[in-house]
C-alpha cells in the first residue's frame, strides 16, 4: 500500500518537471506561466547546487586592495603575505588583482625595455629581459597553484564522502518508514535530520537529486504514517512561519537595486528552504511553494533583462574593437626606411593597441574571435617590423667596424701633445661617429665606453694644459689688468689715444682662456671712451667693431669670428627688407607731393637704413678681410 503510494508521488513529479518536451511536430510551444515560473526556479537550483558544492571554498567577503596603486616589488610583497596568512581557497579574487596589476605593470616595464632595446639599434629578435621580481612572482604563482590544485583535489574527495553520507542518511529515513516504531520513530527521525544537515556538501550535479529524495521521503514520513498529531502539526506550524518568513525576504529582494546582489540572496534563501526547514502540511504545500515561486521569477525576469541590456553592451565594445583591428590592418609600413620611422610606427600601433583593451572587457565567449582577429592584425606589423630589423642586422656590423676603427684612432691619439692637429682629429673622428648609424645592442655599451674614455681622456689633458697658468701667462695677466686700470684713470682721450691703447692692449700678449673676461672689460672701457669723442656715429660704430674682431682674431678664435660674420650677413638682410618694404610702401603715394608729411616720414626712414646698411656693409668688408 505505501509503496504504491510512493510510486505515484514518483511518477506525478516527473510529470510536474517534464516541461520541456516538444510536440508531435517538434515544434516548440509557447512557455506557460507556470513553466517559465519553473524555469526560473531551475535556474536558481542550479546555482544553489554550484554554490553548494564551493560552500567551503568560498572566499571571505572583505574589500580587496586597490592593487594598480602598488609597485611590481610592492605587489609581491602582497602575494607572499596572502599565500602566508590566508587559506589558499579563500584569496582567489585577491590573487586574480595582483595578477592583473602585475601583468600590466610588468608588461609596460617590458615594453619600455624593448623600445629602448631597439631603439639602439637591437633586434627584435634577439631582445631578451630577465628580472629578480618576476622569477620570485612566478614561483609563488606556482606555489598557489599547486597548493589550490591539492585543496580542490582534497575537496572531491570529501564531496564523495559526504554524497556517501547523504545517501546512507536517505536509506536509514526508508527504513525508518518502512519498520516504524510509534514510541521511537519520531526521537529517530529528529537524528537523522540532524545527521543530514550536519552532512558537508556534495558534487552540484548530485546535489538537487539527493535533495529531492531526501525531501519526498521526509514528506513520506509526515503524510504515509500515523504521527503524533502534535508533534507534526508543531513541525508544520514552525515549517509554515520559517517559510513565510522567507517568502517575504524574496519579495523584497524584487526591490534591491543591485540585481547580483539580488540573485545571490535569493539563493540563499533557497538553499535555507531546502536545507534547514522542513515541510509543512499538505494542504498549504502548493501555496507556500508558489509564492516562494513567483518572487523567484520577479527576481529572475529582472536578472535576464540586465543581462539583455549587458549583451548589448558588449556589442558596442566588440564593434569598438573591430574598428581598432581595422586601423592596425590598413596601417601603412611602406613608407618605413629608417630605425626612426620603425620606432614611429611602433609607438603608434601600441596607442592603437592600448584603444583595444581600453574599449572595455568581454566574456570569454564574446572575446576570443575578436582577439585572433586583433592578434592577426598585429602579427601583421609584427612581421614587417621583424623583416626590416633582418636587414638591418648587416648594416649594424658594417657600422660597427667602421666605429671600431675610430675607437683604435682615438686611442693611439689619446696620450697625443700636438695639441693643434690632435685637436683637429679628435673632433673630426667625434663627428663622424655621430654619422654612423647602430651597431648590434650587445656591443653598443662596451664600444661606446672605450671612444668615450679614449676622447675623454684626450680632452681632459688638452684643458688642464690650456687652463694652467704657467710664469709666462700670469705676467700677461698682470700687465693687462694694470693697464685697465690706466684706461680707467685716462682723461680728455683723443681717437688716436683710444687707438693706441687698443694696440697697447694687443701688444701685451694673449690672456689664457680663464683670464678672457678681461677682455671684456677691456671693450666695454674703449666703447666708453670712444663714445665719449666728437666722432661721426658710423665711425664710432666701426671702430668699436674692428677692436672685438681684431681681438678674436688675436686669439684664433674662429668660432667667435664665424659667429660676428653670420651675425653681420642676418642684420644687412634685415635692412635691405626694411629698405625694400618702405620704397613699396612710397609706391601708395604716388599722387602725393613731395611735402607731404607721410612721405617725408617713409623718405627720412629710406635714409636712415641706408646709413645703416652702408656701416654693415663695411663692416662685413672688414671682417671678410681677416685671414683665418
Amino acid at each position: 500500500m505505501l509503496e504504491n503510494k510512493d510510486e505515484n508521488v514518483e511518477k506525478n513529479e516527473d510529470k510536474v518537471t517534464d516541461v520541456t518536451k516538444e510536440t508531435p511536430q517538434n515544434v516548440e510551444e509557447p512557455k506557460t506561466v507556470t513553466e517559465k515560473t519553473d524555469e526560473a526556479v531551475d535556474e536558481i537550483e542550479k546555482n544553489v547546487a554550484e554554490e553548494a558544492e564551493n560552500d567551503t571554498s568560498k572566499e571571505d567577503e572583505k574589500p580587496t586592495i586597490d592593487y594598480s596603486k602598488l609597485s611590481l616589488d610592492d605587489l609581491v610583497a602582497e602575494l607572499k603575505k596572502l599565500l602566508s596568512n590566508n587559506p589558499v581557497q579563500k584569496i582567489k579574487s585577491q590573487v586574480e588583482g595582483i595578477k592583473s596589476a602585475f601583468n600590466l605593470k610588468f608588461g609596460a616595464l617590458l615594453a619600455e625595455k624593448k623600445a629602448a632595446f631597439l631603439e639602439s639599434g637591437g633586434n627584435s629578435i634577439d631582445f631578451q629581459f630577465s628580472s629578480p621580481i618576476k622569477s620570485e612572482y612566478n614561483t609563488l604563482l606556482s606555489d598557489y597553484k599547486k597548493q589550490r590544485d591539492a585543496y580542490y583535489s582534497n575537496l572531491d574527495k570529501q564531496l564523495s564522502e559526504n554524497l556517501d553520507k547523504r545517501l546512507a542518511v536517505i536509506e536509514q529515513l526508508k527504513g525508518l518508514i518502512e519498520n516504524a516504531e510509534p514510541t521511537t520513530m519520531y526521537k529517530e527521525f529528529k537524528q537523522l535530520q540532524d545527521a543530514w544537515r550536519a552532512i558537508g556538501p556534495v558534487s552540484k550535479n548530485r546535489y538537487n537529486d539527493t535533495w529531492k529524495t531526501y525531501h519526498h521521503h521526509v514528506e513520506r514520513f509526515y503524510d504515509l504514517l500515523h504521527l503524533s498529531n502534535d508533534f507534526r502539526d508543531l513541525d508544520f506550524k514552525h515549517n509554515l512561519e520559517e517559510k513565510l518568513k522567507i517568502i517575504a525576504k524574496a519579495e523584497a529582494l524584487s526591490e534591491e537595486e543591485d540585481i547580483n546582489k539580488a540573485f545571490k540572496e535569493l539563493q540563499d534563501l533557497h538553499k535555507t528552504w531546502k536545507e534547514d526547514i522542513g515541510p509543512v502540511s499538505r494542504e498549504m504545500r502548493e501555496e507556500v511553494w508558489q509564492k516562494f515561486s513567483d518572487a523567484t521569477k520577479k527576481i529572475h525576469d529582472r536578472r535576464h533583462d540586465y543581462f539583455r541590456e549587458m549583451r548589448s553592451k558588449y556589442q558596442d565594445i566588440i564593434n569598438e574593437k573591430l574598428e581598432v583591428v581595422a586601423k592596425i590592418n590598413a596601417y601603412d609600413t611602406s613608407k618605413n626606411k629608417s630605425h626612426s620611422d620603425w620606432q614611429k610606427s611602433i609607438k603608434e600601433i601600441e596607442a592603437l593597441r592600448q584603444e583595444y583593451f581600453n574599449a572595455g572587457k568581454l566574456p570569454y565567449n564574446k572575446s576570443e574571435q575578436v582577439w585572433q582577429q586583433f592578434k592577426g592584425a598585429t602579427k601583421k606589423f609584427n612581421s614587417s617590423k621583424n623583416k626590416f630589423y633582418k636587414q638591418e642586422k648587416s648594416s649594424q656590423q658594417e657600422n660597427l667596424k667602421k666605429k671600431i676603427a675610430l675607437i683604435e684612432i682615438a686611442e693611439s691619439l689619446k696620450d697625443s701633445e700636438d695639441w693643434e692637429t690632435t685637436t683637429n682629429t679628435m673632433k673630426k673622428i667625434q663627428s663622424d661617429w655621430k654619422k654612423i648609424g647602430h651597431v648590434p645592442r650587445k656591443f653598443s655599451d662596451d664600444i661606446w665606453k672605450r671612444f668615450k674614455g679614449a676622447c675623454n681622456h684626450y680632452f681632459d689633458r688638452f684643458h688642464q694644459q690650456k687652463n694652467s697658468l704657467n710664469k709666462e701667462q700670469q705676467a700677461v695677466v698682470d700687465a693687462k689688468k694694470a693697464f685697465l686700470d690706466e684706461i680707467k684713470e685716462l682723461k680728455k682721450p683723443t681717437k688716436e689715444t683710444v687707438l693706441e691703447a687698443i694696440n697697447n692692449w694687443r701688444d701685451l700678449g694673449s690672456l689664457p682662456r680663464n683670464a678672457r673676461y678681461l677682455d671684456g672689460k677691456f671693450n666695454k672701457q674703449i666703447d666708453k671712451l670712444l663714445e665719449g669723442l666728437s666722432l661721426d656715429k658710423q665711425e664710432v660704430a666701426m671702430l668699436k667693431f674692428a677692436n672685438v674682431v681684431d681681438g678674436y682674431a688675436a686669439d684664433n678664435d674662429t668660432r667667435k669670428l664665424d659667429s660676428e660674420q653670420f651675425f653681420v650677413r642676418k642684420k644687412i638682410d634685415e635692412v635691405v627688407k626694411e629698405i625694400q618694404q618702405l620704397e613699396n610702401n612710397l609706391s601708395f603715394f604716388s599722387n602725393a607731393t613731395d611735402d607731404n608729411p607721410l612721405v617725408l616720414n617713409v623718405k627720412n626712414r629710406v635714409e636712415e637704413f641706408k646709413k645703416d646698411l652702408a656701416v654693415w656693409k663695411e663692416k662685413l668688408s672688414y671682417i671678410k678681410k681677416i685671414d683665418y
